[in-house]
């Protein structure tokens, strides 16, 4: 008896990587397959400036990051949860702690030593990964086409587990090309767009030299499509052309749907959270008229650059600089938002495979034995964690689902010369 492959995972980041893992901790060897030179690039790339990943708020309202989406992916959610990530850190070495935000990171703030130690025990536990390689897609014979440096090479596996990731940041692999040729097997797919993207503004030329300062702290408000007013404080970042940040992110589905059905959309800015609208026309009236506004905004306020800046890009010059409309700016300073950065550009992407061409266990319906993770489906969420904790979940339940499957189609680790006679395995390597 010799132990066969009987699985593949098409994918290195997280999703892939998790997939795999229940697969190997289950005896099955699983060939990985990536497009880049190495795994997990993007992962990485989400560490640069601290790994956040995941969230430490009580799981009802994790779970509602999840927006319309929330409901279908709760049991994955619950099955792999903040909480369970976290043990899933230590186990590998890697101690997390909860920021003053509620973010959860590293101690070590980093990615590389947590993919280290993860693919050192995926390694041991039977995974061998091949980089360079790019899917194409299915043959008329459901084998997978592979593009390798030196040719095209085909591969069939009793199951396989798609995780190649949404359409942003191309260069790290994740090209969106999967749409094409999973659309010509007839699955249904919502179209991929921008997630936690940047939206572009008319600025005037006053403001684009400060291009690059955060905007801090700062309370955004904004009413969706709905009807719906939410406001909530936290950072922004003023771009050339827009703005973009994490405050941002938060609001960026809202933005997004509400820019698409009318072609611009407003929120408001509070420059002054701290300050009521009847403080501040207090302190305002107090302004000598022989100090200028922005000398005065920056000592008795405390306003920076960027936030002055701000003021007298929507300040009417035309008009009576009274306290209370110089409050009214400052409380709810009105940003139009004309567009959107594009889809590479984005963190994430919205849109992908729908749930309903699946199965519970992730599973295509009309492709038997072919599974899909990560952010090829059809969710988003904001940045705080909620991203890479979904990626994960549904990793791990496709991982699980493939395992299920094996065993449904009567196959073990240890494979025998009957197993692989039989007509549904066509293993040519």
């Amino acid at each position: 008896m010799s132990q066969t492959t009987l699985a593949a995972v098409i994918g290195g980041g997280p999703a892939g990587l998790m997939a795999a893992e229940q697969l190997t901790q289950a005896g099955f060897k699983v060939d990985l397959y990536d497009a880049m030179p190495s795994v997990g690039r993007k992962f990485l790339l989400a560490g640069i400036g601290g790994l956040n990943i995941t969230h430490s708020e009580n799981f009802v309202s994790f779970n509602q990051r999840y927006a319309e989406r929330a409901e279908v992916l709760q049991p994955y959610l619950q099955a792999f949860s903040p909480e369970t990530l976290r043990q899933w850190c230590t186990d590998l070495g890697i101690e997390t702690f909860i920021g003053s935000s509620g973010r959860v990171f590293p101690k070590e703030m980093k990615a590389a030593p947590l993919l280290r130690a993860w693919l050192s025990r995926l390694k041991e536990q039977g995974l061998s990964i091949y980089p360079r390689h790019r899917c194409l897609g299915l043959n008329a014979t459901h084998e997978w086409i592979l593009e390798t440096p030196s040719s095209l090479v085909t591969k069939s596996y009793p199951v396989t587990i798609l995780a190649l990731g949404g359409a942003s940041w191309k260069k790290l692999g994740s090209d969106g090309a999967w749409v094409d040729w999973l659309g010509q097997q007839q699955i249904p797919i919502r179209a991929l767009k921008p997630a936690n993207n940047g939206f572009l503004c008319a600025w005037s030329d006053y403001l684009k030299p400060l291009a690059g300062s955060p905007v801090k702290p700062v309370s955004l408000s904004f009413t969706d499509l709905a009807g719906h007013t939410e406001t909530r404080q936290g950072e922004l970042i003023i771009t050339e052309h827009g703005v973009e940040g994490s405050l941002i992110y938060a609001f960026a589905a809202r933005l997004r749907d509400s820019l698409e059905q009318t072609g611009s959309t407003v929120f408001y800015l509070d420059l002054c959270p701290h300050h009521t609208q009847a403080q501040l026309e207090g302190i305002l009236e107090k302004r000598s008229s022989k100090k200028s506004l922005g000398s005065f905004l920056k000592s008795q306020l405390k306003l920076d650059a960027i936030k002055t800046a701000l003021v007298f890009e929507k300040l009417d010059k035309s008009q009576a600089q009274t306290a209370s409309d110089l409050a009214q700016v400052l409380k709810n300073l009105p940003i139009t938002v004309i567009g959107m950065t594009t889809l590479d550009e984005a963190i994430s992407t919205a849109g992908g495979v729908e749930f309903a061409a699946l199965t519970a266990d992730l599973m295509f319906k009309q492709l038997p034995g072919v599974f899909c993770a990560g952010e090829m489906l059809d969710w988003e969420a904001p940045t705080g964690g909620y991203l890479l904790t979904a990626c994960f979940a549904t990793g791990k339940q496709a991982g699980l689902g493939a395992v299920r499957y094996l065993h449904h189609l009567g196959l073990s680790p240890i494979s025998d010369s009957d197993q692989l006679s039989a007509p549904h395995l066509r293993l040519d390597g």
